[in-house]
């Protein structure tokens, strides 16, 4: 039998966007002519799977339909939520639909997720289909790459989960990494007759109203409009604390693969970072007395720039009215101003300027200075620009 893969696509992207009355849900978000959404389709595309579901809500349908379209998927279903009531009753919506066998292996994935060598995630899939049962579940845990406090982690004692931990402060997250703790993915796996018994044991209510959403859902054009009345008595739970926190029948498969959700302004800088060849254009290039910038992407209400400082060389004390900016430092050691604080970054490091804050760059030593930037806001323009202080004479 061949996996039915589920794609959770209804988040809102309020953490790119946290003072934006609009949001860019982050999955449909065009980072050069390809979204996290289309990257999703297309990896479920592989022979090991069926036809994909999506379960998303009536706000995005269009974008999903029009993803489907220019992705040349045309066996699909589409689970739509009347209200939001967070991931326990959208797995669980999706599984109850009556066109999937009991012992069909699910595999849920996020519709916002970056993974890089898919062969090896397809194969891992394949090689835990057999240790599907009527009760287990099979969780994807990524092997961190640095202490992050962005992420969830999970302990285990050989496959078994023992314990998950939620996005940890630093210091704690690298004594996670030291006990061999793994991200927490967010992905699923298992048959729909173990997502369905576990819910019976552990979410009475969310079960009895899902399935009446589901049984009094109106289906029109492969989509199921799921019963409004019942779906919105189901309780709002993530899956995580509805489930996983109760059930000891976890089991982890750990994955050593290039992964990341793109979850923050760090993360989408530090991709554009990696793949720079793949933006660069000569014509983006632009000089200035204290070295130069080049325009990597230019999004919606985002830009993407690499600036390059080169020895010795200051930019302006300054200021925005319509932009706050992301940094982080790919090489060399800058000092920065922001505000009343000065100090030195280093590579990997991070910063946040806010709007209206007064900042500068300086790099004092021989060696240059490299920051990918995202500048977001309603203009990314040269001409949002207030400088006090220039060494170049550009102060008027």
């Amino acid at each position: 039998m061949k996996i039915r893969p589920v794609i959770l696509c209804g988040g809102a992207g309020t953490r790119l966007w946290p003072k934006a009355k609009k949001h860019q849900a982050k999955q449909f978000i065009d980072f050069g002519n390809w979204t996290l959404l289309g990257k999703t389709l297309e990896r479920v595309k592989a022979s090991i799977y069926d036809a994909p579901i999506i379960s998303t809500n009536a706000k995005y349908l269009r974008q999903v339909k029009q993803h489907l379209k220019k992705h040349k998927i045309k066996k699909f279903k589409i689970v739509l939520e009347p209200a939001k009531r967070n991931t326990a009753p959208a797995i669980l919506s999706t599984a109850l639909i009556k066109d999937i066998p009991n012992e069909q292996p699910l595999m849920f994935l996020a519709a916002d997720h970056l993974i890089e060598k898919v062969n090896l995630f397809n194969k891992a899939i394949k090689k835990n289909q057999k240790k599907l049962t009527q009760n287990n579940i099979f969780i994807f845990g990524i092997k961190p790459t640095m202490p992050s406090s962005e992420f969830g982690y999970f302990l285990t004692k050989n496959i078994k989960v023992t314990r998950f931990i939620e996005k940890p402060k630093a210091a704690k997250a690298k004594q996670i990494i030291s006990k061999k703790g793994y991200w927490n993915s967010g992905m699923f796996y298992l048959r729909k007759d173990s997502i369905i018994n576990n819910f019976k044991k552990y979410q009475q209510n969310i079960y009895q109203n899902c399935n009446k959403a589901v049984t009094k859902a109106k289906y029109k054009s492969n989509v199921y409009y799921l019963n409004k009345q019942a779906f919105t008595k189901a309780t709002a739970k993530s899956f995580d604390y509805a489930i996983l926190e109760k059930t000891k029948d976890i089991n982890a498969i750990k994955l050593d693969i290039p992964w990341s959700d793109l979850g923050s302004w760090k993360e989408i800088c530090k991709m554009y970072g990696k793949n720079k060849r793949h933006y660069y254009k000569k014509k983006n290039v632009f000089h200035r007395p204290w070295g130069s910038y080049v325009n990597l992407f230019n999004g919606k209400e985002f830009l993407i720039k690499e600036l390059y400082v080169k020895p010795k060389g200051i930019l302006s004390l300054q200021k925005h009215h319509h932009r706050a900016e992301h940094w982080v430092v790919t090489h060399g050691k800058p000092k920065i101003t922001l505000n009343k604080k000065y100090f030195t970054m280093k590579p990997d490091e991070t910063i946040f300027i806010p709007l209206g804050a007064i900042h500068r760059i300086e790099n004092p030593y021989k060696k240059p200075v490299k920051i990918i930037e995202a500048q977001v806001g309603s203009i990314l323009k040269e001409t949002d620009i207030v400088r006090y202080q220039d060494v170049y004479g550009r102060v008027k």
